[in-house]
């Protein structure tokens, strides 16, 4: 006796040998599947037969996979779609998740992931099946993701990003320092219904906390000393578009009133007014303390950080991205070479393994910095393990605190600072980091108030 197969799976893709093997690999009871060498040929078939999953190639003719994706989505949108790439960027993966993609996965890890992804896709047909359809429609978006990686880590992080874009829940994005999260925010507005008006940032811990307020709320003529003019704060100035708090866990305690307040019910005062004004506003927060700790201690309100932490996105750092680190790097030394007019340096197979056995405790940040050092002191376009100075203290920028003091004439020369300037930056940068973003123990080492230093950062122009 012959029964109907309880689920359809159509294979798309140009390699006539993995549709054969991802036959074998994925041929269970009850599954029919279907092969397809053209997305054209796929089209006909999702017209013509209910199909429950495809999976699909990115780089197919005459169309890609992704407006496949999208044909599938018109014709049929409780079809669930897979797409696979030897190697996605960051930007097709917020797109293709933006526009309903299941997931995005990368062909060498086929054999690892490809029956676990399609055996969960399968349970959720069946579960609509018992619950009935809810389709999930979700509009195109053009938009450039700005995060350099291939990584899984990372492809990850940028899947939660396509998913969360679309909505206006709060975003709250933790990580080391120097891991990228102002870049996941701006990725965050840029793939949102609010990109059309530009996203504002605001460093918490660098405004001196009897100025944050006015800063973010605006305030009235005459309501503190130097208070000329009525002027208005980010929250006004951010409406219909999305804000930016860094560092928020350095929020006094007086502005995580205010800011719980907007995020309840979109109503906030000017310093100075009882006037109540209300804003439309998308939040995204990043810190890179650890909140929760900070709420068990009594230094951040608890009410306050579940408002934020709706949807967390976790950076992780540069030494769980070693796939990243030559692509970073090559970035980098090409931008270096753009900015300055000269030509472009090469990694030896030797400096990028180089490269790879670093910890990198400061991140993409510190990356950037080591190639912008051996760009500096290179003797010759091709770049050695010897020519790449990793690490900021003097032992390992050659040895004596003559040779530190030599680099930063050096460096200070490419950056187009004083050498007073690029010192005091670069150790004020340096002490933060290792006191992890502590002012007040990072005031003391340097030896100045900790007003003095909020001073000295909010004056700095952002990177």
């Amino acid at each position: 006796m012959s029964t109907e197969p309880e689920h359809h799976l159509l294979l798309v893709d140009q390699d006539l040998d993995y549709l054969e093997w991802a036959t074998k690999h994925l041929a269970a009871d009850g599954l029919k599947i279907l092969r397809c060498d053209s997305a054209d040929k796929a089209a006909q078939v999702i017209n013509k037969a209910p199909i429950d999953v495809v999976i699909c190639d990115i780089k197919l003719d005459p169309f890609d996979g992704v407006e496949l994706l999208q044909r599938i989505r018109a014709s049929s949108p409780e079809t669930i779609t897979i797409l696979t790439a030897v190697s996605p960027s960051t930007t097709q993966i917020i797109e293709a998740t933006q526009k309903g993609a299941l997931d995005v996965l990368r062909k060498e890890s086929l054999a690892f992931e490809l029956r676990h992804v399609v055996e969960s896709a399968l349970q959720t047909v069946d579960q609509r099946r018992e619950m009935g359809p809810s389709p999930d429609e979700r509009p195109g978006l053009s938009g450039k993701a700005t995060i350099i990686g291939v990584s899984r880590p990372l492809q990850n992080v940028m899947k939660v990003v396509g998913r969360v874009a679309q909505s206006d829940a709060p975003v709250l994005v933790t990580g080391e320092s120097g891991t990228g999260k102002e870049l996941i925010a701006r990725s965050v507005h840029a793939y949102s219904p609010r990109r059309k008006k530009e996203m504002l940032v605001i460093n918490c811990g660098a405004i001196p906390e009897n100025l944050l307020e006015s800063e973010l709320f605006g305030h009235e003529k005459g309501s503190f000393t130097g208070a000329i003019a009525r002027r208005t704060g980010r929250f006004e100035d951010s409406h219909d578009s999305t804000l930016f708090l860094d560092e928020v866990g350095d929020l006094p305690a007086s502005v995580q009133v205010k800011l719980l307040r907007v995020l309840q019910d979109g109503s906030f005062s000017r310093v100075g007014s009882n006037e109540i004004l209300r804003t439309d506003v998308r939040i995204v927060t990043a810190t890179n303390k650890d909140l929760a700790k900070e709420v068990s201690e009594g230094r951040f309100r608890e009410d306050l950080y579940y408002r934020l932490n709706v949807v967390e996105i976790e950076l992780p750092p540069l030494r769980d991205r070693q796939e990243d680190i030559p692509i970073l790097a090559e970035f980098f030394l090409d931008r270096i070479a753009r900015r300055n007019g000269t030509a472009r340096m090469r990694l030896t197979g030797e400096a990028i393994e180089h490269l790879q056995k670093h910890r990198w405790p400061g991140n993409v940040r510190e990356l950037e910095n080591t190639m912008a050092r051996a760009c500096a002191l290179a003797l010759n376009d091709i770049l050695l393990p010897e020519d790449i100075p990793i690490g900021r203290n003097p032992a390992n920028m050659g040895g004596s605190l003559k040779d530190a003091l030599g680099l930063i004439l050096e460096l200070s020369v490419h950056d187009g600072q004083s050498a007073l300037e690029f010192a005091r930056e670069e150790l004020i940068r340096y002490t933060l980091e290792n006191c992890k973003n502590d002012f007040r123990k990072a005031a003391r080492l340097l030896g100045v108030t900790q007003a003095e230093l909020k001073k000295h950062l909010s004056s700095q122009p952002d990177d």
